[in-house]
């Protein structure tokens, strides 16, 4: 890095500003974890990964009551409240069942896929949990460390690469099984989360811009003074859509589809195995709601309010994990708001949505992104204005007023195209219509009349008054009453 610092140098590629920009970024080791473990012996690892593991088993406990007592109120029906203090135990209860119940494999299924596929699901989406930090550093049985299992200068991608390898939990169980319904939800999870996940790690580009690492660490380090949501967030609403998407929930639950795949790619498990399915699914949506909290709401750390009492003190130690957990459940409330408000979406509208929208939109934010910090650094020119004691460069005004600029086009095209078409569905109603101009027959709108015309296939009304027909001869001979004549 140093030896093309100075080519660059030498040659006059970037101006002074720019140079002295990327040696500080250089010399302060962002790219590095924040977070010293050198105080953490083997045991103490240990312990820490009991308390995320014990963490997320009784998150999940307490979500899954949480989740159908809350659909209950809105539903109108009280929900759990047998098992337990208001029914607190029934998501135990219902564990119970599970572990009971008979194991049925189907004869036609691959067996040791059948039952390893519940079980990449089930343990991956512990391993992505390892890189998120709960809190700063804590005082653990005399050592000093960070509550965090581990970290490293590209902890963010390995989080991404673990949601990948639990794709193949459900597209193995899909197919395994040896039936239609899972192999078309087998099929269908992994275009969609393959899909997603594209416009999920282009999403978190933006948070790589601005924080310099893709450290959890450092990223929960560098949103000291503004949490990423603020400057990020087009990237936050996208990774928002995106992990909805990635977990397979309501309303993208399309590789379940009850309505037609009738469970899809879980359609032939039961007992423990579905159990673990129904497991990763909670937990995966607990990780995803880690990793929008570490990216986007300053981690651990406290509201911008409480943070500055007492010069920080809510903001160490154990502290964190409060902070953390109340943001966690932010998110998870928001999963449980959309399963009971929003029906299921089409599949075809989903896919059409994330590739024609979601990745080329991310696309051009994370360009604008790039051009802006790269603005802030000073690596389009030194030329600045001074207001309220702050220094704007002039190439980062220009760029977000042409981004205004633009967002005010697009809003007046948008809104062209809606009255043209609004206009267009309510044209001028005109005074007579032919019922039969289609082939069959159309009812006339309000203030319509009909044209008088024939039918197809049979002959004109008469202009004139009817006359009854003459008696026909031969052996089919039948007489004509007064009231079957005229209809000839």
């Amino acid at each position: 890095m140093s030896t093309l610092l100075a080519l660059h140098e030498a040659a006059g590629t970037f101006s002074d500003s720019a140079l002295t920009g990327i040696h500080t970024l250089v010399a302060e080791g962002k790219d590095n974890p924040r977070a010293d473990f050198s105080d953490t012996p083997w045991w103490i690892s240990l312990i820490k990964a009991l308390i995320i593991f014990v963490y997320l088993l009784v998150s999940t406990l307490m979500v899954i009551w949480f989740e159908r007592r809350v659909i209950g109120r809105m539903q109108q029906r009280p929900g759990p409240n047998r098992n337990g203090p208001f029914g607190l135990l029934q998501t135990l209860a219902d564990g119970m069942k599970a572990m009971l119940k008979e194991d049925v494999t189907p004869a036609k299924a691959d067996r040791f896929v059948f039952t390893l596929a519940p079980l990449i699901t089930a343990t991956m989406c512990f391993i992505g949990f390892a890189i998120i930090p709960l809190a700063g550093e804590v005082n653990l049985f005399g050592h000093r460390t960070p509550l965090q299992l581990a970290d490293s200068s590209i902890s963010v991608l390995f989080v991404l690469a673990i949601a990948g390898i639990g794709i193949y939990g459900v597209v193995l169980a899909g197919w395994s099984s040896g039936s239609p319904y899972p192999l078309m939800g087998g099929l269908r999870s992994s275009a969609q989360m393959i899909s997603y996940e594209i416009a999920m790690g282009l999403s978190l580009v933006a948070v790589f811009l601005y924080s310099g690492s893709m450290s959890t660490s450092q990223i929960v380090s560098s949103q000291h003074s503004i949490w990423y949501i603020i400057p990020a967030f087009f990237s936050f609403f996208v990774y928002v859509i995106t992990m909805v998407g990635e977990t397979n929930r309501l309303p993208f639950d399309l590789a379940e589809g009850e309505g037609e795949l009738t469970g899809g790619f879980h359609t032939e498990y039961g007992s423990m195995r579905f159990a673990m399915f129904f497991l990763g699914e909670y937990i995966n949506m607990f990780t995803v709601s880690a990793l929008a909290t570490t990216m986007f709401l300053g981690g651990w750390q406290a509201p911008p309010g409480i943070a500055a009492i007492n010069d920080g003190m809510f903001n160490e130690g154990w502290w964190g994990l409060l902070w953390f957990t109340a943001k966690l459940w932010m998110f998870m409330f928001f999963f449980v708001w959309l399963r009971g408000s929003l029906p299921r979406t089409r599949y075809d509208q989903f896919m059409r949505f994330g590739w024609k929208f979601l990745i080329p939109a991310t696309l051009g934010w994370v360009v604008l992104v790039a051009f802006f910090r790269g603005a802030q650094n000073g690596w389009f020119g030194d030329g600045a204005l001074d207001l309220a004691g702050r220094r704007f460069p002039y190439s980062s005004l220009a760029i977000v007023g042409l981004v205004a600029i633009g967002a005010l086009a697009f809003g007046w095209w948008w809104d062209s195209r809606a009255i043209a078409k609004e206009a267009a569905a309510n044209g001028t109603v005109p005074e007579e219509i032919d019922p039969y101009a289609g082939g069959y027959p159309v009812p006339p709108m309000p203030g319509q009349r009909l044209r008088e015309t024939a039918r197809v296939g049979a002959p004109a009304l008469p202009e004139a008054d009817p006359v009854t027909p003459e008696r026909p001869s031969g052996p089919a001979v039948f007489d004509f009453t007064d009231k079957e004549a005229p209809r000839g």
